[in-house]
């Protein structure tokens, strides 16, 4: 991506080189053309804090790979000095390397599998039963391709390596690592390091994540949490998964609160499905906020305590990682020295840029000057 998108002027002969491979195919007929098809397009950078975007990325490098391959060899013949050169021919190396494809065409199937669930939780408004849903369809997807898949993935990975001029190795050789000599390298076939030692072994490690942040425990919780969802009328409502959820918080709620809240449920929901105020609301957020606009925190206060640990937990979670993927550009190598408190108002500033946004500057301007006389510049 640094490489090829370095300058206007390769990401210009970048999509010239793709019109011409697609006026090629169409001439061929192996593509289609029509309305909205083969639109010309680039490379797309990944982004640090959004993993969706390394999905994009392998995209779009899939779709342009004999077009990358044709600028690299343009920069090997007439870059400027020798280092562009030497970095242009490693990465012809590596690109046009078995090894490279097989990895490609796996971290594309396996961020794809992942992709709608990456979005479902990036989204502030989470619909936490169909994220929940999507994450067993993740699990199971990526059984499905460890045991079943194999064979269709290969032929998928040499059909690339043929159209593109990549050699296919024979399986059934001893691998022999890139730069190593076969001295150095323990006996293991092409097919065992391929099939065991990458296509395995990452299946599994995803399998473990998924497993790990999203066992039976959590799982449980967070379908608690949505039968709290206002939509269409309350209709996830379900009491008692409500009550398991108030057991889950037993510093919160007392035996003797226990049993008020299930007799304060009951009322809670026909209050609520009776009212016209509550028919329309989308969000457990939107939710608490029509509670405390009507008052009913204080006619209902057991469920309002729920409501409010209920959005907590995405807070303490899911949010706390996009926090930390955020220090990335706010705690850089120019300010490692900043202080706790100054990095913690940054970073609510950062996070928070939607509600920040809608401040007037005149409004943050006389915050600062009643905070300490200033020589305010108009």
């Amino acid at each position: 991506m640094n490489v090829v998108g370095a300058s206007p002027k390769r990401s210009d002969i970048l999509q010239e080189k793709q019109i011409a491979h697609i006026s090629q195919a169409l001439q061929s007929g192996e593509i289609a053309s029509g309305r909205g098809l083969n639109q010309s397009t680039t490379l797309k950078h990944h982004g640090d804090t959004r993993w969706g975007s390394h999905y994009g990325t392998l995209l779009s490098l899939l779709a342009l790979f004999s077009s990358t391959i044709e600028v690299l060899e343009i920069i090997v013949d007439d870059a400027s000095n020798s280092e562009q050169r030497y970095e242009a021919t490693n990465l012809l190396d590596n690109m046009q390397s078995y090894s490279f494809v097989f990895c490609l065409h796996l971290m594309r199937i396996i961020l794809g599998v992942s992709n709608e669930l990456s979005k479902a939780l990036q989204r502030k408004d989470q619909d936490i039963a169909n994220a929940i849903g999507l994450v067993k369809v993740c699990k199971q997807r990526l059984q499905e391709m460890r045991e079943n898949d194999w064979d269709s993935f290969i032929v998928q990975v040499s059909s690339f390596c043929d159209k593109h001029n990549i050699d296919v190795p024979n399986m059934d050789d001893i691998y022999i690592p890139r730069g190593r000599s076969r001295r150095k390298t323990y006996e293991t076939t092409n097919l065992h390091h391929y099939r065991v030692d990458l296509y395995y072994s990452i299946i599994d490690m995803q399998l473990q994540e998924l497993n790990g942040r999203f066992d039976e425990v959590n799982t449980k919780l967070l379908l608690c949490i949505a039968c709290l969802c206002p939509d269409n009328l309350f209709v996830a409502f379900e009491k008692p998964k409500l009550l398991q959820l108030a057991r889950c918080y037993p510093k919160d709620f007392s035996a003797i609160e226990l049993m008020a809240l299930d007799d304060q449920l009951q009322n809670y929901i026909i209050d609520m499905r009776s009212s016209i105020e509550f028919s329309d609301l989308k969000g457990i957020s939107n939710l608490a906020k029509k509670m405390v606009e009507m008052g009913k925190d204080k006619v209902y206060p057991l469920v309002y305590r729920l409501l409010t640990l209920s959005l907590i937990l995405p807070v303490a979670t899911a949010t706390v990682e996009r926090v930390f993927s955020a220090m990335h550009f706010v705690k850089t190598k120019l300010r490692n020295r900043i202080g706790d408190q100054w990095l913690n108002d940054s970073l609510v500033v950062y996070i928070e840029k939607e509600i920040f946004d809608n401040i007037d500057n005149e409004v943050i301007m006389r915050r600062f000057q009643n905070m300490k006389t200033r020589r305010g510049n108009m």
